[in-house]
């Protein structure tokens, strides 16, 4: 089975680079300055699993026909994508990998619903440049479908990832989903910094902050009644332990696991989409509590405020210092 990989950022490149270790037929797709690195030098991978360089084949378009298409662009430029690549896409499987719920939704409107795999990524990844990335930490692939249960093509897919990540079939996929953006809403806050994960929270404050993300996205979510599924090391009762504790109680254990996360600086997707001059994903992530909260009549300043201020940074190419951030959360946190 070909496997394409569109998208040679932080995920894609470790996940073409991993399945071509494992002599799988792989082919990247990407942006020129992607292809041109690739085709010159290969994937180098460095990380929790040491330092590789892997030989893939690369190309700018798929013009070929494959049997899984592994979706790893962000969720604004997957109809794009979908679009530039057709040729290959007719007898496919796809897999989508990217945060929040609107990835499969968006996928349907160019491809048939029965081939569409969904899946999160509890893995993490770096991009440092042109097929240069950094595997920062381990984590599962969970994989499921939003419309029907799992059959034996799911089952071929995740057996193929899962000899490079242990592969988790579900039944929840759109629950877990809901519990995986409260794992990336906090990614926002050291993306509107300009610094690391452990950098960002390792501020007291900080941290108090990301936390009062959580409390209001389990606000929204209980009182729309959305049902939270546990993902692999991250049940939901961690969660609703956590948000229930006193801020600076909570802020404090919240602290130690997001310092303690990778020995290598952890930048968030949001980040590294806003350093390569790229719109990230902050309206699929935090504006997911926003649309939710709106759609039920409800509020959610605190995440609206943190997807405007993605956005101002965005927009003005300035990062916010301490003090600025702190001035725009206030009275929020």
């Amino acid at each position: 089975m070909r496997i394409a990989v569109i998208g040679a950022g932080a995920i894609g490149c470790l996940v073409a680079g991993y399945l071509k270790l494992k002599n799988e037929d792989v082919l990247l797709i990407g942006h020129p300055e992607s292809v041109k690195a690739v085709r010159e030098k290969g994937i180098s991978i460095s990380g929790v699993r040491g330092t590789v360089s892997v030989r893939i084949d690369a190309a700018e378009r798929l013009d070929v026909d494959a049997g899984l298409v592994i979706l790893a662009v962000k969720t604004q430029d997957i109809q794009a994508a979908l679009k530039e690549n057709v040729n290959g896409l007719h007898n496919a499987f796809l897999l989508t990998t990217q945060n929040g719920l609107q990835a499969e939704h968006i996928a349907a409107g160019y491809f048939d619903r029965e081939r569409i795999f969904t899946s999160i990524v509890m893995f993490g990844a770096t991009y440092l440049a042109p097929g240069t990335v950094v595997h920062n930490f381990e984590g599962s692939w969970i994989i499921g479908r939003l419309s029907g249960k799992p059959d034996e093509n799911l089952l071929a897919v995740a057996n193929t990832l899962n000899t490079i990540f242990p592969s988790v079939i579900t039944e929840d996929i759109k629950g877990m989903k809901y519990l995986k953006v409260f794992v990336n809403a906090n990614n926002c806050i050291p993306a509107i910094l300009g610094v690391s994960m452990q950098e960002a929270f390792a501020d007291p404050f900080i941290s108090r902050a990301a936390v009062a993300v959580w409390k209001e996205g389990m606000d929204i979510v209980s009182r729309t009644g959305t049902h939270l599924e546990g993902l692999p090391d991250f049940p939901v009762l961690r969660l609703t332990r956590l948000t229930s504790l006193p801020a600076e109680e909570a802020a404090k254990i919240f602290s130690g696991i997001m310092t303690s996360l990778s020995r290598e600086p952890l930048y968030g997707s949001i980040l590294q989409s806003i350093r390569r001059g790229r719109p990230s994903e902050i309206d699929y992530i935090n504006g997911a509590f926003v649309a939710l909260a709106k759609n039920n009549n409800l509020d959610a300043p605190l995440n609206e405020r943190l997807v405007d201020l993605v956005h101002q940074v965005e927009r003005e190419k300035k990062f916010l210092t301490r003090g600025e951030f702190l001035s725009a959360v206030k009275g929020l946190v």
